[in-house]
């Protein structure tokens, strides 16, 4: 197994990783926006589906582009890095870490779900399982994985190499109300401090799926 970390690497991050950074950071911002502004319903199933299928082929095209522009292992962003089974038992308790947390700050902040909420609650269960599996993917491959690792490789501390994509990510739920930024800001952490540990994204991926299935999923399978 090829194991690159950032290190083995040029230190200075060529213009293919600026422009993976770019699309990292803020590829999924512009696509919800085209999609918000483009949509005839933008919360109808069959214009939610369509959306996901993109965010599915843009986290595909990112994986690709890491391969073959970049020409780097994949290991590069974190991705095969450890065993089936340790990657299952830290996404395990990350997930159970990332639970406790937020559930903390949904507490002090009275969270009740917003309007993201009030629309998942309409859509099929198989979307919202959709929805959710995307945004553990997608989102830790973009603001975990490759924003870290490249953000280090372009001469960034590790705190701030995981602190910029963090605010990012987390501003990213202001549609949903300032609670569920606060909220995404504390499981974000807890997910990046994890990375920067292990460099196990698929851990992370792991663990954000988890804590989405328990908060959207099991209570409609428990209803």
């Amino acid at each position: 197994m090829i194991n690159e970390s950032p290190h083995q690497s040029s230190k200075r991050l060529p213009l293919s990783g600026w422009i993976g950074l770019f699309l990292a950071l803020f590829g999924m911002l512009i696509i919800r926006s085209l999609y918000d502004r483009l949509a005839p319903d933008p919360v109808a199933p069959h214009s939610v589906f369509v959306r996901e299928i993109v965010f599915y082929l843009f986290a595909a095209a990112i994986l690709l582009f890491v391969r073959f522009v970049e020409g780097r292992p994949l290991t590069s962003i974190g991705i095969g890095t450890s065993t089936v089974a340790k990657t299952l038992l830290r996404g395990l308790l990350l997930g159970l870490l990332c639970l406790l947390a937020g559930g903390m700050a949904g507490f002090l902040t009275h969270f009740n779900g917003g309007q993201t909420g009030k629309v998942l609650s309409k859509l099929p269960l198989w979307l919202v399982v959709m929805i959710v599996v995307r945004a553990g993917i997608v989102e830790e491959l973009c603001y975990r994985g490759y924003s870290i690792e490249r953000l280090q490789q372009a001469g960034l501390p590790k705190f701030w190499a995981a602190f910029v994509p963090l605010m990012i990510f987390a501003t990213a739920h202001w549609t949903n109300g300032w609670a569920n930024v606060v909220i995404a800001f504390v499981i974000g952490a807890v997910l990046a401090a994890f990375y920067l540990w292990r460099r196990d994204l698929l851990g992370n991926m792991f663990a954000h799926f988890f804590v989405d299935f328990i908060s959207v999923i099991l209570p409609r399978l428990l209803h």
